[in-house]
């Protein structure tokens, strides 16, 4: 059986007033060491924000405001930013830490930013939401790829 979990942003202590929405077949939670783990076609949506994995661990503090993020397992997943760049992408594992806005990508890396069709491909990807800074790494065999979309007059 399927489950459907639904929790609200002020539940977890989070700052914007979003519903977030979490869907997966099995969840399982330890409310004594605030750990809260989805798997099976685990589905997050808040706000234009969407990730998808098999399987997403939460960890939240005493407060109750949740900490780190970490979802594994054919991750895909649609970010938007603050300052209105919009994400789209896949990987094997992303973390992201809600407090300092920063999401680290690992293992087949494919980021784009939407609005200035720019892509980043790599073996780690950090991206920084609330400054706008990202930081690539290769793998061993194969460098990181950028790619960006050049007006025809600047060719």
């Amino acid at each position: 059986m399927r489950f459907f979990i639904l929790f609200f942003f002020f539940i977890f202590g989070l700052i914007e007033a979003q519903e977030l929405k979490i869907k997966a077949d099995m969840f399982d939670a330890d409310e004594k060491s605030g750990v809260s783990i989805f798997s099976g076609n685990v589905n997050i949506m808040k706000g234009d924000d969407e990730l998808n994995a098999s399987k997403v661990t939460v960890f939240i503090n005493t407060e109750r405001q949740p900490t780190k993020y970490i979802a594994e397992g054919d991750v895909s997943f649609s970010i938007s930013t603050k300052k209105g760049a919009i994400y789209k992408g896949v990987a094997q594992k992303v973390i992201f830490a809600p407090l300092s806005k920063e999401y680290y990508f690992y293992k087949n890396v494919h980021l784009r930013q939407i609005d200035e069709t720019k892509e980043i491909i790599g073996d780690e990807v950090v991206l920084k939401t609330l400054d706008g800074k990202a930081h690539a790494k290769g793998a061993k065999s194969e460098p990181v790829m950028m790619i960006f979309k050049m007006p025809k007059d600047q060719e």
